[in-house]
């Protein structure tokens, strides 16, 4: 069923909000899930996936269309789309920086513009539909991105918003049609990642990464650039590919040198090369500058690694300030609570918090945390159930499969244990800083190779 990506198309240049003309349809994809793309947030001026905070003339992107804005609603009167653009990038700068403070103006903003404009005014109501995403409050992006498709039909990005929301809330049918209309209006770095994050989640490592190849072939501006290279490092990390991985980091980092995605990717590798001095040294700057809950996390994680408690502690206690001002926010991060809760042996917390996002949404990879959180509370028999889940779609997950083995090594199945935590290990040996050495301590004393 699956087409291939052609080489060329001149789609891109066809005016917005234009209806298509008829043509061949793109594509790629079957069903998703959404994670390593982030929400990304509706701005009609088109920035770059990943924004350049050094762009010419010192100023992004971002700060250019966040001025912009701000000189036409300063001449008073009232302007919708002026308050529209100045809300979606709002939260697109959120998204950019890791501050979740941006969020409370970006709704401002956007409701002040659907006040001036309540009909038909598509800009807003996808841009809602992002700052939702971004809060991940995913059933409300859901429903403002169908509202956004109404007023916007042939708008390219609306479509995007629905794929990451319906990714998230685990449809995988409604996802995929988002995405296929998506490519189908605008083939371009935002189409193409998100459809390498769908062959990714169904193990199509090569398909995905002929997408991202495809994307970064496309990408012109830096940010763009390094949006892709950070994208293809992480598909090979992922995958046990160290070297791959590291020279995508440091080419994307050449494009944009402040980009931290990027710096978390070189100080990740850092980790897995057994070089834990200047992986402490990149993840302590890391911190330093985006101190958000996954940087905290990796960090913590990588201090327990190294034998420093203390320090560990100290910055998961930074993860929980954090993660009360997203609270704060609006967001919803209990996903990332329940896996620092299992980090720390919180068991209960962990089940808690995992039970409550699964309330919320079933993706696969909310799944593998709930199967997690069962395990630890000793519940395996109902832990296999979501375990089995996870492993639904064929995402060849390194975490999911060791997971899964240590799942079935507590029920005694051993000969499937071996086999889930080989696997493990074969897809990434290095995929967590922590759980590699319990895998390979598991498969030795279940006598399998470790």
């Amino acid at each position: 069923m699956s087409r291939d990506i052609p080489e060329s198309t001149t789609a891109t240049s066809r005016p917005r909000f234009r209806k298509p003309p008829r043509r061949a349809v793109l594509v790629v994809v079957f069903s998703a899930s959404l994670l390593t793309v982030g929400a990304v947030a509706l701005v009609p001026a088109d920035p770059p996936a990943a924004v350049s905070e050094g762009a010419p003339g010192g100023a992004s992107t971002l700060d250019r269309a966040i001025r912009t804005a701000e000189a036409k609603l300063a001449k008073g009167g009232q302007d919708p789309q002026a308050w529209a653009e100045l809300g979606a990038a709002y939260v697109e700068m959120g998204r950019v920086k890791a501050d979740p403070a941006y969020f409370p103006k970006a709704e401002e903003a956007l409701r002040k513009s659907l006040a001036q404009q309540a009909d038909g005014n598509g800009i807003a109501l996808a841009g809602m539909g992002a700052l939702a995403n971004a809060r991940h409050d995913f059933a409300a992006a859901r429903d403002w991105g169908e509202k956004a498709k109404a007023a916007l039909p042939y708008n390219a990005e609306v479509y995007g918003v629905l794929n990451d929301a319906y990714t998230q809330l685990g449809d995988t049918a409604a996802a995929t049609d988002a995405l296929q209309r998506m490519l189908d209006l605008k083939p371009g770095v935002s189409s193409f990642t998100r459809a390498a994050y769908e062959f990714e989640i169904h193990g199509r490592v090569d398909d995905a990464r002929r997408a991202l190849d495809r994307a970064l072939a496309d990408a012109i501006d830096p940010g763009d650039v390094a949006f892709c290279r950070n994208l293809l490092g992480e598909l090979a990390f992922e995958n046990g590919d160290l070297d791959t991985a590291e020279r995508h980091f440091e080419a994307g980092g050449r494009a944009v040198p402040t980009d931290t995605s990027l710096q978390q990717g070189k100080a990740k590798v850092a980790a897995a090369r057994g070089q834990t001095g200047r992986a402490l040294a990149g993840y302590q700057d890391l911190v330093d500058r985006q101190p958000n809950v996954g940087n905290l996390r990796e960090y913590a994680l990588l201090l327990t690694s190294a034998g420093a408690p203390d320090a560990a502690a100290r910055h998961y206690e930074l993860f929980e300030e954090q993660r009360r001002l997203e609270v704060d926010s609006g967001a919803n991060v209990d996903l990332e609570a329940s896996l620092v809760a299992a980090d720390r042996g919180d068991a209960v917390q962990a089940l808690r918090y995992a039970q409550a996002e699964w309330g919320r949404r079933q993706p696969v990879f909310v799944a593998d945390a709930l199967a997690w959180a069962l395990h630890l509370n000793g519940r395996d028999a109902e832990a296999l159930t979501y375990a089995d889940r996870a492993a639904s779609t064929g995402w060849r997950s390194a975490t999911f499969a060791y997971h899964r083995g240590m799942i079935l090594a507590r029920l005694g199945r051993n000969a499937e244990a071996v086999k889930a935590l080989g696997e493990a290990l074969r897809i990434n040996p290095n995929f967590s800083v922590t759980d590699v050495r319990t895998a390979r301590a598991t498969l030795a004393k279940l006598g399998g190779a470790g």
